[in-house]
């Protein structure tokens, strides 16, 4: 006699269960190999996913969020509405007072710009001032009733301490527009490198 023959034996005379009891091994394990299937297909695009957006996120060679500091005017692009008729200002112009914003880690002022369909000055001035008055101009030329973005280099423009910039104005002029009346938007000012 064996001694799983005993142990029957035992159990089925003290316990009375041993029969009831079901092997272990003659229970076939049924697997769901469709529902493996697609968990596997499922893991390996998140986790290709994941790779690629981290690498992605971290190869960026032009990272804007630490190159870039951008001002935010309003929701929606600031007008600058003119008239330049007999009796109007032959200047008008819009700024942007700034408290004394130290810009002198950064290279370059980005702006865009548009002119409505209505009217089209064609020549747009920049001006900037610091706090010891200094001021430089910049024309923006070729306006159009499509936004353009322009990028004017720091040394393009007459200003010897970026560290306390005050104000960013645009200014239209009468003997440099294309139309006596008319609109300009301006957007997305920002300092870069």
């Amino acid at each position: 006699m064996t001694r799983d023959e005993i142990y029957d034996h035992l159990a089925r005379v003290y316990l009375d269960k041993r029969e009831s009891v079901v092997d272990v091994k003659e229970i076939p394990v049924k697997r769901p190999r469709v529902a493996n299937v697609i968990n596997v297909v499922i893991t390996a695009f998140i986790l290709v996913s994941v790779v690629y957006g981290l690498t992605a996120f971290l190869a960026r060679r032009h990272d804007d969020l630490r190159s870039r500091v951008i001002y935010s005017l309003s929701n929606s692009p600031v007008r600058l509405n003119y008239m330049q008729a007999d009796g109007n200002p032959q200047i008008k112009d819009l700024s942007f007072p700034i408290s004394d914003i130290d810009v002198s880690g950064f290279r370059r002022l980005n702006v865009a710009l548009k002119a409505s369909e209505g009217g089209n000055p064609g020549v747009v001035k920049l001006v900037l001032v610091n706090a010891r008055n200094e001021r430089a101009s910049y024309y923006f030329q070729g306006i159009t009733t499509r936004w353009q973005n322009f990028s004017v280099p720091f040394d393009k423009l007459d200003i010897t301490d970026w560290s306390s910039l005050k104000e960013i104005s645009f200014v239209i002029e009468a003997w440099n527009a294309q139309r006596a009346t008319g609109t300009v938007l301006i957007d997305n000012i920002s300092f870069s490198n």
